[in-house]
């Protein structure tokens, strides 16, 4: 029977304060928010003038340039607007490494991040949805704005199991067909497949209009490669094992992974994605905080 993670955590939501997850870029929405809508509308903030259309009410017709052009032109506003953000959690076998058992998987971690996300975006009126995944999309909750969502999604965070092996790229190419009003798409992943697929499928995203940010997960034993001597790895996914010297594998490993990273980090920044690699033993509110304090700024 799986154990039940209660993801919300109060002293870690009061960590984070008043902190903002604002879009950098156009988002489609109709709630007034945080963000700039590309729909024109009637309010808050004045765009640019365009000629009178059968139609168009009359209210809305600027009088003063009607004076002096002797034509009839409404004004159009630009309006604040909600983001609709997509929650995308890996949940493949991959996630669930640990290196000793004193601390959490990738798969919790990533748990606790969704749910901290949820709860900040819900709080500043904003629609939260989320996908989890493996081979294929196991669960997937449309983005709604309303206090009871959180529930839902928590719900479905805290049932979670991890599923069989990955296939990151294919997951986030379907994604990008499913998803028509373009927002906010973060994916929470340790991003184990290849880096060339990987990076078109978040390029898929970006194609289509929508704001990416990934985080990357990695275990700290995934990132300094601490063992000695000979010793058994077994693959989560495959079930394959590897009986070596580690010793004589540790220089090769470090130095693959690091170019594992870059492809990320550069493959990202080339598209206007926000690459953030996170260790799991880092407290997630500490991580989210320095990452949404240095977005804002």
């Amino acid at each position: 029977m799986q154990t039940k993670h209660h993801y919300l955590d109060p002293v870690a939501l009061s960590r984070l304060g008043n902190l903002e997850l604002v879009a950098r870029l156009v988002v489609e929405g109709f709630v007034t928010g945080l963000h700039k809508s590309p729909y024109q509308g009637f309010s808050v903030e004045f765009s640019e003038h365009r000629q009178y259309m059968p139609g168009d009410e009359i209210r809305h017709i600027d009088w003063k340039v009607f004076g002096k052009s002797d034509r009839y032109y409404v004004k159009k506003f630009e309006e604040e607007t909600n983001l609709r953000v997509y929650l995308v959690l890996d949940a493949s076998q991959s996630m669930t490494y640990q290196f000793d058992g004193s601390g959490i998987s990738k798969l919790q971690y990533g748990c606790y991040l969704a749910a901290s996300l949820t709860y900040l975006m819900l709080k500043q009126r904003d629609s939260v949805g989320l996908a989890t995944f493996d081979q294929q999309i196991r669960d997937y909750i449309p983005p709604r704005g309303v206090p009871t969502h959180l529930q839902a999604i928590i719900s479905i965070l805290e049932s979670i199991t991890a599923g069989a092996e990955t296939d990151v790229a294919t997951v986030l190419h379907d994604l990008a067909k499913r998803i028509v009003r373009r927002g906010l798409v973060i994916v929470i992943s340790d991003l184990l497949d290849q880096p060339t697929k990987v990076l078109s499928a978040l390029k898929h995203f970006r194609h289509r209009k929508h704001e990416v940010i990934v985080f990357h997960l990695l275990d700290s034993a995934e990132k300094t490669f601490p063992f000695q001597g000979a010793i058994s790895f077994q693959d989560l996914e495959t079930g394959q094992r590897l009986v070596t010297q580690a010793d004589s594998l540790k220089s090769s490993y470090l130095e693959q992974l690091n170019r594992f990273i870059r492809d990320y980090q550069r493959g990202c920044g080339a598209n206007m994605i926000d690459y953030v690699q996170i260790n799991t033993d880092t407290p997630f509110d500490y991580a989210l905080s320095a990452y949404l304090s240095n977005r804002q700024s």
